[in-house]
């Protein structure tokens, strides 16, 4: 889904972490919290969009989306993963 080229010097823009793939159970889990109305980005904005991938960050806890083809990088736009910020992903 993404050159591993790209892939190999994106980081976090907050922690500068490396960051992978994300797999398909994540992003189905991700799919499923926005059709119930239950997934939030760091912003606070409700997402509804059907996600059609992303990348996490090194430790597990944000996942940047990837949106028609292009990660979307923006702090206030990755969705936190972890129980507690902001939906209940994990």
């Amino acid at each position: 889904m993404i050159d591993p080229r790209l892939l190999a010097v994106l980081v976090c823009p907050e922690t500068h972490m490396a960051l992978r793939a994300a797999d398909q159970a994540l992003i189905a889990r991700l799919n499923r919290l926005a059709a119930e109305g239950r997934l939030r980005n760091r912003r606070g904005d409700l997402l509804a969009s059907p996600i059609e991938g992303g990348l996490l960050r090194q430790d597990g806890r944000l996942f940047f989306p990837i949106i028609d083809g292009i990660p979307v990088m923006l702090i206030d736009e990755a969705i936190p993963v972890e129980p507690g910020q902001n939906n209940h992903a994990r």
